[in-house]
């Protein structure tokens, strides 16, 4: 396979990826001659709809069809890049918009590690097929594709990335406004997003405290970095594959430890020097190196860390650093504002950063919400019963009581 686009480590195979048939040979002795004859399609919304079963297909190929695309190219980031970057996304909006001149609260939710456009049409498409039947409120979503060949940029502004935090909030959402019928006050905008999603839900804001009405953050990346993938950074000779002669684990599954950092990070070195989960941080929070790339947090062979880079990622971007650092700032227009929902036996050991962050809010006296789900993990948070997606309905009603308080126009429907 020939990595045209140099993405691989994000997603594997893609569009314009090319790949050679199979070629059976004796090795040494034989030199197989392999041509890169077939080039990868685009995948299609068709092809998702395709593998579904034909309920689910009928009602999904008509969300995507009310589904609309944006794309606004950002001036700062075609600047930084120095060749044309977009801004992408899907927008839902609720029945009946258009009619009249009412206006709409706003829900920007942003995907986690592995999304797409591809996942970002799907996620606008459940929420229109959740307005239509009553299940949402009514609101419009702008589902946001947060990836690149780095991995997710977080939409936080970084020397390596460039200024996704920037371009977002002052080109990306006045643009988008003047597009659409959206409440343009601060207390209709919100933020969800799961995973790394929701890190950079968190992010923006705090970073952007009064741009923004709240955050719904769910199984949010490490937000405390003293337990940043199992491992306190800051802490004296840390060492990200080992400690007290144990590996660290870093995946685990009905209590079971299924993986180690060490595991992740070579075969995250095997698969592509940038795009895998722990090099897209790198991308987002170090500083950039002699050689143009990011500074490793830690050696890929030994794990040692490198305490010039974690107190680079302290000072920048340690969200339990940064708010008591800027709490006087900070605190008129965060109170209230965070709202995080994670498994108590999460996945990828997120609980414990989340706990942290907490203590750092509450230990400020800012109102927060914070809920340890028990006994789940990172891929089944959002079930209730027989719903695999019912916490999304608890945040767009939890949302709406904000923008719309004491409402009696509509109703939830449990």
């Amino acid at each position: 396979m020939l990595d045209r686009n140099h993405n691989y480590n994000y997603r594997g195979r893609g569009a314009g990826d090319f790949i050679s048939p199979v070629v059976e040979a004796d090795m040494p002795s034989a030199c197989p001659r392999l041509t890169l004859s077939d080039e990868l399609p685009q995948k299609t919304p068709e092809q998702l709809l395709a593998q579904l079963p034909p309920d689910l297909r009928k009602r999904l190929g008509a969300g995507l069809a009310a589904v609309r695309k944006v794309e606004f190219i950002s001036p700062a980031l075609t600047k930084f890049w120095g060749q044309p970057i977009s801004i992408q996304g899907y927008v839902a909006l609720p029945p009946g918009y258009g009619r009249d001149a009412v206006t709409y609260p706003t829900v920007f939710k942003i995907g986690g590690f592995g999304s797409s456009m591809l996942s970002a049409s799907a996620d606008a498409a459940f929420a229109q097929i959740g307005m239509a039947s009553g299940k949402l409120p009514p609101m419009i979503w702008v589902v946001l594709d947060e990836s690149s060949a780095t991995g997710t940029h977080e939409f936080a502004d970084s020397v390596n990335n460039g200024p996704w935090g920037t371009a977002l909030t002052a080109e990306f959402l006045p643009w988008l406004e003047g597009q659409y019928r959206m409440d343009g006050r601060s207390g209709s905008r919100f933020l969800t997003g799961h995973s790394s999603g929701g890190w950079a839900g968190l992010w923006l804001q705090t970073r952007y405290p009064a741009t923004f009405g709240g955050v719904w953050a769910t199984s949010p990346d490490p937000s405390d970095f003293h337990d940043f993938g199992n491992v306190d950074l800051y802490a004296p000779s840390a060492n990200f594959y080992r400690r007290d002669g144990a590996e660290v684990p870093a995946f685990r599954e009905g209590g079971k430890v299924i993986a180690t950092n060490a595991q992740f990070a070579r075969l995250e070195t095997v698969l592509g020097s940038y795009g895998g989960q722990f090099a897209s941080f790198e991308w987002v929070f170090s500083p950039r190196g002699q050689d143009g790339r990011p500074m490793p947090l830690f050696d890929r062979v030994t794990g040692a860390i490198d305490p010039t880079v974690a107190a680079y990622w302290r000072s920048n971007y340690d969200i339990s650093n940064r708010l008591p650092r800027d709490s006087a700032t900070l605190r008129n227009d965060l109170d209230g504002k965070i709202h995080v929902v994670v498994g108590g036996s999460d996945t990828f050991y997120l609980d414990a950063p989340a706990r942290r962050l907490k203590a750092v809010l509450d230990q400020s006296g800012a109102r927060s919400s914070f809920t340890f789900v028990p006994g789940r993990g990172h891929f089944d948070l959002y079930a209730k019963g027989s719903d695999s997606d019912a916490l999304t309905a608890d945040i767009a009603w939890e949302m709406y009581a904000v923008a719309r308080p004491g409402s009696e126009q509509f109703k939830r429907k449990r």
